[in-house]
């Protein structure tokens, strides 16, 4: 398994992996939009901002799952998971960033072989090293089976999230 920055190239399968959490569907099939564009590349452009995969390194070859941030998306590889880290400046925490996780996805046909575990311990481990002193995320109240991945993971309930939808003038 090879974790990494998603390239320009991966961004047709992070947004299969984003459209339908319970079905594989096809890169190839997926519609990248200027506005997907647009996002990507303001992601790309922010050192507070990654959008990380996990790869099977083309077939399944060991690959290094340490952490390598390098490379496009190569020949053979497929995209099996991926999240979006934000780093977020504080004053509380010791003046520490924390680590916002969010976009979390493991393809629906490699769920159960621990991937989405490794995904998270790589994630935690980038911003620990990154000097983060807390990850933390947010999960949909009606994903109960994520809740109880994140919580194995030690992940603890400590927060109530709310959102405020912004209507576009």
């Amino acid at each position: 398994m090879i974790f990494r920055v998603a390239t320009r190239r991966d961004l047709p399968a992070v947004l299969a992996l984003l459209a339908d959490e319970d079905q594989v569907l096809d890169p190839a099939s997926m519609r990248v939009g200027e506005e997907h564009e647009r996002a990507f590349g303001a992601i790309e452009s922010d050192a507070r901002n990654e959008m990380l995969v996990l790869t099977d390194a083309g077939g399944g070859a060991s690959g290094d799952a340490g952490g390598n941030a390098g490379g496009g998306a190569g020949g053979g590889e497929t995209v099996l998971g991926c999240l979006q880290l934000t780093y977020v400046p504080g004053l509380g925490q010791g003046g520490q960033e924390r680590a916002l996780v969010e976009a979390v996805r493991v393809r629906a046909d490699r769920r159960g072989e621990g991937l989405g575990a490794e995904l998270m311990r790589l994630a935690a481990e980038r911003a620990r090293g990154r000097g983060c002193g807390l990850v933390q995320l947010t999960s949909n109240k009606r994903r109960t089976a994520a809740h109880r991945f994140y919580e194995r993971l030690g992940f603890a309930r400590s927060h109530e999230g709310f959102k405020l939808p912004l209507q576009r003038p």
